[in-house]
């Protein structure tokens, strides 16, 4: 039963509120430990609140989740754990959350009923509306980017506001397709709104959103802006990683046809792994170690 509500809960997503520690990075203060006990409680309370946006979500699809081939092994869907007993976990960590949000900081309770209004929002018919859908969910990131500025008390750049935005964007499409591919097999809709897409539209939009990445990418990492902040013209060198993990990900999405969980990917898929930690450890060397010169 453990088991069972830990998959209610979600805790393999939240490896998305990790998102609270980009502006710390970013900002050249990783190694400030006064900033991480705020950090770790702001993540607890995050992904606890989060949590209770899944399992209201699994309580009002579970209908269409039970048709799913994979969300139907969801604890409600399945069965394994009552719509009551699933509204009393809901209650108990929503109140967990708010009151550690309430201890760390106001500003950060006000960012977190953001979220929160946003996600019940898309939950009570949002979601239903094409494109709005996944735009919301990508603000969702840049929410949590925010938060972690919040906490930590850095200003965030709009340059990263903006990556954020767009590669989010970026999987929340090749999920979609994947629930299009879904549709197409098996002739039922994973989503309301699934009919509002097609395969053609969603490749265009993959297609068209990685580009813009990239050269977004490229852009960020040569304006002066960015290379006075970091003292460094080298930033550019690490657009390899970034390049390779989209590539990658297209890859997946095109030719093995399996994008459908974000989160499952990030676990699973070595490529993506090995290109992630290497974009992470290059940008800590050219940010951290401003004398670190491979390529002159």
């Amino acid at each position: 039963m453990l088991i069972q509500f830990i998959k209610l809960l979600r805790v393999k997503h939240w490896i998305k509120n990790t998102f609270l520690f980009i502006p710390l990075f970013f900002s050249g203060g990783f190694f400030d430990f006064s900033k991480y006990p705020l950090l770790i409680l702001g993540f607890i309370s995050y992904s606890l609140m989060a949590s209770c946006i899944y399992i209201l979500n699994d309580i009002r699809d579970v209908e269409s989740d039970r048709i799913h081939p994979e969300k139907r092994n969801r604890p409600i869907a399945s069965g394994a754990i009552s719509k009551r007993n699933a509204i009393i976990l809901m209650v108990i960590i929503g109140l967990i959350g708010i009151s550690l949000a309430i201890f760390i900081k106001t500003k950060f309770l006000f960012v977190l009923c953001i979220y929160l209004l946003l996600n019940i929002l898309y939950s009570s018919g949002l979601k239903k509306i094409a494109i709005l859908d996944i735009i919301i969910v990508a603000i969702g990131f840049n929410i949590r980017v925010k938060a972690g500025g919040v906490i930590a008390e850095i200003a965030i750049s709009e340059w990263l506001m903006v990556m954020v935005f767009l590669l989010s964007l970026f999987i929340v499409i090749a999920k979609r397709r994947d629930d299009t591919l879904i549709k197409e097999k098996t002739g039922v809709d994973m989503r309301k709104v699934s009919s509002k897409y097609n395969e053609s539209f969603l490749n265009v939009s993959i297609a068209m959103l990685a580009s813009i990445i990239i050269v977004s990418y490229l852009i960020y990492t040569l304006s002066p802006a960015v290379v006075d902040r970091f003292e460094t013209h080298r930033l550019y060198y690490n657009s390899i990683f970034v390049i390779a993990g989209i590539l990658r990900y297209l890859q997946i999405s095109f030719v093995e046809n399996d994008s459908g969980s974000p989160t499952k990917l990030l676990y699973k898929d070595r490529f993506i792994q090995v290109c992630i930690l290497l974009w992470l450890g290059s940008f800590y060397f050219l940010i951290y170690i401003p004398d670190f010169n491979i390529f002159g």
